[in-house]
């Protein structure tokens, strides 16, 4: 299965900071760096470093070369990246002295991906393949739409939220990646317990898949009424910008490649937990190698992970 990854493409400025920032304060940055990321490249790295044969759909701006060169670095085919004469995407990330983190995205050239651009793009995809989509891009809702009516399989990591998320056919996706945040906001409810909202989530979307990441707690799988738990492999937090992005990547990769369910879960929890002990985004999401061994470490067989 070929994944088509029709996502953003991010400058990260990475701030550390003892606490986050609050209404009216003005603190210090005890460190500064510079990543290339955003939730699409993030994921098509994880995609390719996980064994996907992936294609890379986006926009860049004058200033994006190195974000081209990182994909194409670690095997992600970019025929279908747009330059434009917009600055490309960045984030702007607050890592706090226990690792955690708060992101601002302003999108650039990822709020210039137009339907005939997307209509170009899929015409080199059918029913065998897979489009992976994120919310930081233009026109979430035409390529959900286009992919379906291609008989492509669709999965959709509903981040970040806006008030356009809400309009979306989300009920034509195979699979709907979430957080708590996220999937919350899907509801329109406040905050229940992790099941119950896994479970409620399968009930408003009833003919679509749902993984619902939440921390420390795991993560979970669900469809219909069916629900599979997979505990996290813990390690010490260093940065967690990039665990989600991990996350979606091997699981998806791992389902095109035939793994089952609770298979996908256990190796993007592994992949995951490996990112967080690293610092940056597109630069601390691991190999499947890595991946591998860290897994017969906690006494898997690498059958359990590879093939």
């Amino acid at each position: 299965m070929r994944i088509c990854n029709l996502g953003s493409l991010n400058i990260d400025r990475v701030y550390g900071v003892e606490h986050f920032v609050s209404a009216q304060e003005t603190v210090l940055a005890t460190k500064y760096e510079r990543f290339l990321g955003g939730k699409g490249l993030n994921q098509s790295i994880a995609l390719a470093r996980s064994g996907g044969t992936v294609f890379h759909a986006g926009a860049i701006g004058p200033d994006g070369m190195s974000l081209r060169q990182l994909l194409e670095e670690n095997g992600v085919d970019t025929r279908y990246l747009k330059d434009t004469h917009t600055a490309s995407g960045h984030a702007i990330i607050q890592v706090n002295a226990s690792g955690q983190n708060c992101i601002i995205v302003s999108r650039g050239a990822n709020a210039e991906i137009l339907p005939e651009d997307i209509d170009r793009i899929l015409s080199d995809f059918g029913q065998a393949d897979l489009l992976l989509l994120q919310n930081e891009i233009s026109n979430v809702d035409y390529a959900i739409q286009a992919a379906k009516a291609r008989g492509m399989s669709v999965a959709f990591n509903a981040a970040p939220v806006t008030p356009e998320l809400h309009t979306y056919p989300i009920d034509l996706v195979d699979y709907l990646i979430v957080n708590e945040v996220e999937g919350l906001s899907l509801l329109g409810t406040e905050a229940c317990g992790e099941e119950s909202l896994l479970h409620s989530l399968c009930r408003k979307y009833p003919s679509v898949t749902v993984i619902l990441t939440v921390g420390e707690k795991g993560s979970y799988w669900g469809q219909g009424d069916e629900m599979l738990h997979q505990e996290i492999y813990p390690v010490s937090v260093v940065d967690t910008t990039a665990a989600g992005d991990t996350f979606c990547g091997y699981f998806i990769t791992s389902i095109a490649k035939g793994k089952c369910p609770k298979e996908a879960l256990r190796i993007a929890s592994l992949a995951s937990s490996l990112a967080i002990g690293q610092k940056g985004a597109a630069c601390s999401i691991p190999t499947m190698q890595e991946v591998t061994a860290f897994g017969q470490s906690k006494g898997m067989p690498s059958e359990w992970l590879i093939g």
